[in-house]
């Protein structure tokens, strides 16, 4: 095989550094995108925070915006204060019964005063949350029992579940108890659940909904109907859970009122007592635009205020020219370039958010006017067209992307939603047709509620053609039950 040198030109797309920077701060969120600024901050000695200016993007000609502007805070008056309290004359020697916190009493006003700002408690805040086991082990460390109780007592929170339930039965704990605590029967491992039962939440430690109710309602023994209500819980309770209230009705032989009166009071009880002590950490939202009506138009704004400003530092940025050797400068000039980079990317992310939230609303006036029934159906290729970039773009920028509304906050990929055909050739948003079925479960009779048949009969009336299951699919993703499970009494 002969060897041969040839020219040929072609071409490539290739993903500079730069671009792929610029791609990867799209698509983070707020949280993450304010601890890469951090990081960078940290990383590179060229960039630094700037509390003076706020970073201002172009308002596209279709939608009014304008980026929201922090009000200055003058903190001038409290430096020297501070300052002087630290500088104060102190003795070069203190006498031998003499206290420190005597001596520098102004610290503790400095301190003081920082514990009121809300920063200074970082152990609270960023503790863990506590869970349903930590709750229940407080209450019985304040408790007095025997020592013998106490690890009872011990192995049943061991076995509760988050929902406040215990995982396994008392004959199981009583059993594996048996190995450590001679002569233990089950009536004394049932006498330590039942005191724990009454902890808080009232109702913790139960075997299974029967026994939690039954705990519950006797915080009610002076309730006119808790007879009726005790002997409901604990022998009809299935009934009540098939909403067959005829049969109920039949079984407790109580008129409707008195039923309804039962069920009312059953409905104040909880059945899941541990849902009340909340062991997830709080997700917290960040919006990343704000849509506003000021003089009868809807103004796009950016949140500014949620990611730190940054510029070049220019002290730094001047001793390219002047370092002492040429790896020192080659150094400078490397960061530099990169905080410029860092720079335009963020820039560049901002105006992209701006113009892809400006395209929704400006698409979506209806539902800011009207409601979620006024939806329009809307897919990522039509605001792509619309504002000239790629659909994986905008699918970049909608995810984990928030916007804030006068109707509350909505992550821009909310705002789309496929579409259903009408009877006169339109078409219909999901969204939209799921506050229909919503609206109308609202209004449908309390003893008859609509079926899947029915609401998708209400809907093709109204010129909107959707199948049963597609109405059942709506229903179920917005936590509706059937109508069977929707059955009360007036």
């Amino acid at each position: 095989m002969k060897q041969s040198l040839q020219l040929k030109l072609g071409q490539q797309l290739t993903m500079t550094p730069q671009l792929q920077q610029a791609i990867r701060l799209l698509q983070l969120s707020t949280l993450d995108l304010k601890q890469e600024i951090h990081e960078f901050l940290e990383s590179n000695p060229l960039l630094e925070l700037d509390d003076d200016e706020q970073i201002h993007v172009d308002v596209p000609a279709s939608i009014e915006s304008k980026s929201a502007t922090d009000t200055p805070v003058d903190t001038q008056s409290e430096e020297p204060r501070l300052e002087s309290e630290w500088t104060e004359s102190i003795p070069e020697e203190l006498s031998i019964d003499s206290n420190w916190d005597d001596t520098y009493q102004s610290s503790a006003a400095v301190s003081d005063l920082n514990s009121h700002d809300g920063d200074g408690d970082f152990e609270n805040r960023n503790a863990p949350a506590e869970s349903i086991q930590d709750h229940l082990i407080w209450q019985l460390n304040l408790t007095h029992m025997s020592d013998r109780d106490i690890e009872i007592a011990y192995a049943i929170i061991e076995c509760v579940q988050p929902d406040g339930y215990l995982s396994i039965s008392t004959e199981d704990i009583c059993e594996s108890l048996c190995q450590v605590l001679d002569d233990l029967d089950i009536d004394e491992v049932m006498a330590v659940q039942h005191r724990l039962q009454r902890f808080d939440p009232v109702g913790v430690c139960s075997i299974d909904l029967r026994d939690c109710l039954l705990v519950q309602l006797e915080a009610f023994n002076t309730h006119p109907l808790f007879k009726s209500t005790y002997n409901l819980i604990d022998l009809y309770l299935p009934l009540l859970g098939n909403r067959d209230f005829a049969q109920l009705s039949r079984k407790t032989k109580l008129k409707d009122e008195a039923l309804k009166e039962v069920v009312d009071l059953i409905q104040q009880l909880n059945p899941r007592p541990g849902s009340v002590i909340d062991a997830d950490d709080t997700d917290y939202v960040i919006p990343d635009v704000s849509v506003k009506k000021r003089h009868n138009v809807w103004q796009v704004e950016l949140n500014n205020e949620a990611l730190p400003p940054v510029k070049i530092n220019e002290t730094y940025s001047a001793m390219a020219s002047t370092a002492a050797t040429s790896e020192d400068a080659t150094y400078i000039k490397t960061s530099l370039q990169e905080a410029k980079w860092f720079i335009k990317s963020l820039q560049s992310r901002n105006e992209t958010l701006l113009k892809v939230a400006s395209c929704i609303v400006s698409r979506q006036i209806d539902f800011f006017e009207l409601g979620e029934e006024a939806m329009k159906p809307m897919v990522l290729h039509d605001v792509a067209e619309e504002v000239g970039m790629h659909e994986s773009t905008i699918s970049r920028v909608t995810t984990q992307k928030y916007m804030h509304t006068p109707k509350g906050i909505f992550e821009l990929k909310y705002f789309f939603s496929s579409h259903v055909n009408t009877a006169s050739g339109g078409e219909c948003s999901s969204t939209a047709i799921r506050a229909m079925i919503k609206k109308l479960v609202a209004d449908e009779p309390a003893k008859k509620p609509l079926s899947d048949n029915k609401l998708a009969a209400i809907l093709a009336d109204q010129g909107i053609q959707v199948a049963r299951r597609t109405v059942a699919k709506y229903r179920e993703a917005m936590n509706i039950p059937p109508s069977n499970e929707r059955k009360r009494l007036i």
